[in-house]
């Protein structure tokens, strides 16, 4: 009935549809199998994609050959760029989807994918032979072949839903939870543990006064996330933004006692930084509202998404705080929002590759690794689905550094240090973040996997080379072109800036911390003159690194030094427990962990600088 497929995946939420895409644009026939067809890819909770270091996630996804991007920019009715008052590192986009034309286009995609099958049933276990995972095992019985298994359950792994007192099995609102794979691998010897997290009710967009709440539109000239040919958002919708009040917190307050959140009844950890209403009223008892962002959820329906007020408390409760919210006065509830408490495998378990210490050939992705958010997801499925062709052609594993991306940098934490609540993607967790840009992500990692093989990458690839020869030849007009006081000047006395007394380099101009090349083109025509055959983003990466320059080379300093630590190879297997000279912590860590190499080591937690020296003593170095 069924051929022997390359690799499994299964779940098709936002990992699941990565894993599948890589895998089969590398060249695998994949299988992707899911409880329901009709939810691939839907956006469970907030309609939007990006946002804070998500954004720079989702144009990685893209330069790496992954959809996310391309999706979002064809069913994005908003499109903002956070953090514009920031330096470049923190410019993040955020687009507002349709959450139902999102994921129509991801299926449309996967469906044209020859490379992809599609089976639509509950996965009850994986087939194991010789300690590697050989298909998948379904509700029905039936076996399915294949030479490696990708793990994206999503929320669905003995998921438990609460609202209030009540509680009942589910993956999410409407779809039974999925049983058995926790069990299996407990028995094969995996390490399990419960999280937690919630969702907003959700209201109907026609009983709200929009007047009575601040407008909040998108940017005047939207931008989008792929590096591709996809279209320029037209026509935003606008979202919302409005308050609780003391009021809200009384009446949510009586519910409190009926909360699994404070009664006991939820076991698992929640996200730290996204709570619930409930969690926020107690943990933040002097603030008197909280602000709430009141989303569309796409262009053709009246659905809105309450974001900030994600709750499991009594429904009638959630219904009765909601109608004291201004601009809801006369809300009319869809459905109440919800927690779900899931099993989720701690990723130490997990080599670099994604790919199971216990089970070769078998990946988790996504948020059966403890993450949360689409984007952390997404890139976990993609990389998952590239290692696991690579794995089962017997190639190197893809790896990437945490000074070529987020994403490397969102693996590399849950491999070495673990995670016991919701891991969430921060720009601060990146060290270099000035080289990590929502900008140059193709540039830095479309090269990467050019040279993998991936299909159809030459294209993107031939793209990058003239990107950065577009590039070069700005940063080379400013360091050419000179300007003279009387072209210059009156725009910097309008700024308060230092005025020059004879002709200057235009990059010692654009160097000042309070120019921009966007007020010097406007200042100065025959800047504009140069600059209007380039396009507005390359225009926007040259003047990053003309204003950068000295930091963005400081930072390549110091991953070169990091990268000399990432060279020293520790051999598979290494018995740390052998050197004595080790902290006892040190031991337990490496053994565990059992780091590929002494710059993996180094960033375990409990491993210290003296046990670093120890190692690398003992290597020779």
């Amino acid at each position: 009935m069924f051929p022997k497929y390359d690799v499994i995946v299964v779940g098709a939420g936002h990992a699941g549809c990565e894993a599948a895409i890589g895998a089969a644009n590398m060249g695998s026939k994949v299988l992707l199998v899911t409880m329901n067809m009709q939810t691939i890819a839907q956006m469970s909770c907030n309609p939007a994609m990006g946002g804070v270091a998500k954004g720079q996630i989702i144009r990685e996804v893209d330069a790496l050959g992954g959809y996310s991007g391309i999706v979002t920019d064809w069913s994005m009715i908003q499109f903002r760029m956070l953090n514009k008052s920031k330096g470049p590192a923190m410019w993040s986009p955020r687009a507002q989807s349709d959450r139902m034309a999102f994921a129509m286009k991801w299926r449309s995609l996967l469906e044209h994918h020859s490379n992809i099958d599609f089976w639509q049933e509950m996965v009850k276990g994986i087939v194991v032979k010789n300690g590697q995972a050989r298909g998948v095992r379904t509700g029905m019985g039936i076996e399915i072949e294949s030479k490696s298994v990708i793990l994206t359950n999503g929320t669905f792994l003995n998921g438990l839903i609460h609202i209030g007192e009540k509680h009942f099995g589910g993956g999410r609102a409407g779809e039974k939870a999925a049983e058995g794979i926790t069990e299996q691998l407990q028995e094969l010897g995996f390490e399990s543990g419960r999280m937690k997290t919630g969702t907003p009710p959700r209201v109907d967009g026609r009983s709200l006064h929009w007047n009575r709440m601040e407008l909040q539109p998108g940017d005047p000239q939207p931008t989008k996330f792929s590096f591709t040919d996809t279209p320029l958002l037209k026509d935003q919708i606008p979202c919302h933004i409005t308050y609780t009040s003391k009021k809200v917190h009384e009446i949510l307050k009586t519910g409190f006692h009926r909360s699994p959140m404070f009664n006991g009844r939820i076991r698992g950890q929640g996200p730290r930084y996204c709570p619930s209403i409930e969690d926020k009223i107690d943990r933040f008892a002097d603030r008197d509202r909280h602000q709430l962002f009141v989303e569309p959820e796409g262009r053709d329906t009246c659905e809105i998404y309450v974001n900030g007020f994600s709750s499991s408390l009594p429904e009638e409760v959630q219904y009765k705080a909601l109608r004291q919210i201004r601009g809801f006065e006369d809300a009319k509830m869809f459905r109440p929002g919800y927690a779900i408490e899931y099993d989720y495998f701690p990723p130490v378990q997990l080599f670099p590759n994604l790919e199971t210490k216990l089970v070769r050939n078998l990946f988790f992705a996504g948020q059966i690794n403890g993450t949360t958010g689409y984007e952390e997801a997404a890139c976990q499925g993609l990389m998952a689905g590239i290692n696991a062709h690579q794995k089962i052609n017997d190639k190197a594993p893809f790896i990437l550094k945490r000074s070529d991306a987020y994403i490397g940098v969102l693996i590399d934490d849950l491999i070495n240090k673990g995670t016991d609540e919701p891991y969430r993607m921060f720009t601060s967790r990146a060290e270099y973040r000035i080289l990590l840009r929502q900008d140059n992500a193709d540039i830095r990692l479309t090269p990467l996997v050019t040279e993998l093989g991936m299909n159809a990458m030459n294209i993107r690839m031939h793209r990058v080379i003239e990107k950065k020869a577009q590039i070069q030849k700005i940063r080379k007009y400013f360091s050419k072109t000179s300007i003279t006081p009387d072209q210059v000047n009156g725009y910097l006395e309008r700024l308060g800036s230092a005025l020059i007394s004879q002709k200057v380099k235009l990059k010692s101009i654009l160097s000042r911390p309070h120019v921009d090349i966007s007020g010097l083109r406007k200042a100065v025509p025959f800047i504009e003159n140069e600059l209007q055959q380039f396009v507005e983003e390359d225009v926007q990466s040259a003047e990053i690194y003309i204003k950068y320059e000295g930091y963005i080379q400081k930072e390549k300093d110091l991953v070169e030094k990091m990268n000399r630590l990432e060279s020293v190879n520790i051999k598979d297997d290494f018995d740390f427990t052998s050197l004595g000279s080790l902290s006892a912590e040190a031991r337990e860590k490496l053994n565990k962990i059992q780091p590929r190499t002494i710059g993996q080591a180094s960033r375990i937690s409990g491993v210290s600088p003296a046990d670093i020296s120890v190692l690398l003593v003992h290597m020779g170095r």
